[in-house]
């Protein structure tokens, strides 16, 4: 089963293609895309959703993985990532893709086997769970591996 896994947001985008193997989680693309914090919402959208797109036609995967939403004071915001969710969500089915949903509490049990862990202790994890995991990256590009790791551990 190949994933493109996805840590939502319309700000920076943690992206990974993860697949697996006999030998374990195969991380063929891992990358954080960041949007023009001076452009429009809608425009954002519109460039996050031409990269994810360009992706999806790129890897061919069978499913994509996103992490649910996590609402925090800032409600602006929330709202944004949920319409980034949308527009990602929309390109899955468009491209025939299997959408899951994993929630940061089922993303940290899949990496580190403990619900509440820290990110340093997820991104260790990582590292040591996929092969080409990179050795330095944003904290949103770890997270898009460990929800890959996440659907792979559940799906595949």
């Amino acid at each position: 089963m190949k994933v493109l896994a996805i840590d939502p947001g319309y700000d920076r985008l943690g992206i990974a293609v993860l697949e697996n193997s006999q030998k374990g989680e195969v991380l063929h693309h891992s990358s954080c895309f960041e949007t023009d914090k001076k452009a429009d919402l809608s425009d954002r959208l519109l460039a996050l959703g031409t990269h994810i797109e360009e992706l999806i036609i790129k890897h061919s995967p069978s499913a994509v993985a996103i992490e649910t939403l996590f609402f925090n004071k800032n409600i602006t915001t929330a709202i944004g990532v949920a319409q980034a969710r949308g527009v990602i969500m929309f390109l899955a089915r468009k491209h025939h893709c299997v959408v899951y949903e994993f929630g940061p509490s089922e993303i940290k049990v899949a990496t580190t086997g403990y619900g509440k862990s820290d990110k340093a202790a997820v991104i260790q994890m990582v590292k040591r769970l996929v092969k080409g995991a990179p050795e330095t990256a944003l904290d949103d590009e770890y997270d898009a591996i460990a929800v890959g790791v996440t659907c792979l551990a559940h799906h595949a």
